[in-house]
């Protein structure tokens, strides 16, 4: 894998970062700004929401920027983000530097994953843009758990400007290590990328991101009440449970990348349904600590085992205008993590209990398996289609060699 991966994975370690610490500091900042919790909470939503917005909108402006001076660009907007966050002086300051952070999300994941793939040989796109990925995973791990304890004992504000100086390294590094890529012939024409949209397979992907990775923030994001609550954890311990899930997301998008490669319906199929399977069974494995911590584990390695060949899937439907397709599927995974959010609220408010959005996540992971299963079956019947002529071709061509052969042959 090129060094250029490196550069691609330091810029997702701290877009990663900021986009999860902040659920960790929301008591800090509130009390600071003088503000409630669920009003601290916006930092959250509009972060979400910037990188749906953003994502599309990035990518149609920089249509006729090339990719590595795009992503570099990107990355201006994500560090003049974050330094407007850490000085602001009054909580809408502070919610506009998290939305001007977001709009570099989904365009750098997009084009990222986009120039990650250009990288590398055909049948390792996939272990490259799990490459890339695996700088948000690892921000789970250790920048998140990092962030927020710099940020509990030295103050928010430092957090977001170490998160900056995040952005800055990854910013060189691109500038130094990812080469100039030739642009696509003619340019990127936005009419070329809008086009890709009307291909069924890529809408499919898409759903499928929304409802996969959906399933998985259902259970997370209520993650602490259901460990505190039904487990038994101390408040202390949820920490290392998201460490925990933060490994689990490593390992899968690990193995998803290098699968994926390999045989990416049948890996999407597998991931899927294991997925669903567990977040059901985690209704009655989150009643004891060893079961949900095994369960965290898995989930977070499932969830994540789905997004390298769900990636590359949208890239490979829409190849020759990949571009703006594959940051708004980026888009799409934070679509499915509002939506999740939304739905595991509901049935918490209408007194189903704790572990409940286990359930919300397991019928939208199943959904998103009944998807790829069509999906599949759609392309097998695309190929099933042209088959037949192929070999009425070969057919004719034996025919005719054999009429030319001379007799007694």
């Amino acid at each position: 894998m090129p060094l250029a991966l490196l550069a691609l994975a330091v810029g997702a370690f701290g877009i990663g970062t900021t986009e999860f610490v902040i659920m960790g500091l929301l008591p800090e900042v509130a009390a600071d700004y003088g503000v409630s919790i669920p009003t601290a909470g916006f930092l959250v939503t509009g972060y979400a929401l910037g990188v749906v917005l953003g994502a599309p909108l990035m990518t149609v402006l920089g249509t006729r920027i090339p990719r590595k001076r795009m992503l570099m660009l990107l990355m201006g907007f994500f560090i003049a983000g974050n330094v407007l966050s850490a000085l602001a002086p009054a909580f809408g300051l502070m919610l506009t530097g998290r939305v001007v952070a977001s709009l570099a999300h989904g365009a750098f994941f997009g084009i990222g994953a986009v120039v990650a793939a250009e990288l590398v040989a055909p049948e390792k796109k996939a272990g490259a843009i799990a490459m890339m990925f695996t700088g948000l995973t690892v921000a789970n791990v250790v920048g998140v758990p990092l962030g927020t304890l710099v940020g509990q004992t030295l103050g928010w504000r430092v957090t977001f400007l170490i998160v900056a100086a995040l952005g800055v390294a990854g910013l060189l590094g691109i500038a130094r290590l990812v080469p100039e890529l030739p642009r696509p012939e003619g340019g990127v024409r936005i009419r070329s990328e809008l086009a890709a949209f009307r291909n069924v397979q890529v809408l499919l992907a898409m759903a499928m991101t929304v409802l996969g990775f959906g399933g998985v923030f259902a259970a997370i994001t209520y993650i602490t009440p259901m460990m505190t609550e039904v487990a038994g954890f101390a408040d202390s311990s949820v920490t290392w449970l998201l460490v925990l899930f933060g490994l689990g997301m490593v390992a899968g998008n690990l193995i998803g990348g290098r699968y994926a490669d390999r045989a990416l319906m049948p890996m999407l199929y597998v991931a899927l349904g294991a997925l669903a399977v567990t977040l059901a069974v985690f209704t009655l494995t989150a009643h004891t600590k060893a079961g949900a911590a095994v369960t965290v584990v898995l989930i977070g390695a499932l969830g994540f085992a789905t997004v390298p060949p769900l990636q590359k899937r949208v890239l490979d439907q829409a190849a020759g205008a990949p571009t703006l397709a594959s940051a708004v599927n980026i888009g799409a995974f934070n679509l499915g993590n509002a939506l999740a959010a939304w739905l595991g609220g509901l049935v918490i408010a209408a007194g189903l209990g704790w572990t409940a959005p286990n359930w919300v996540g397991a019928a939208l992971a199943a959904s998103a398996l009944v998807l790829a299963l069509v999906s599949g079956a759609l392309e097998r019947r695309t190929a099933g289609r042209t088959a037949p002529g192929g070999r009425v071709v070969a057919a004719a061509a034996a025919r005719e060699a054999t009429a030319a052969a001379p007799a007694g042959h």
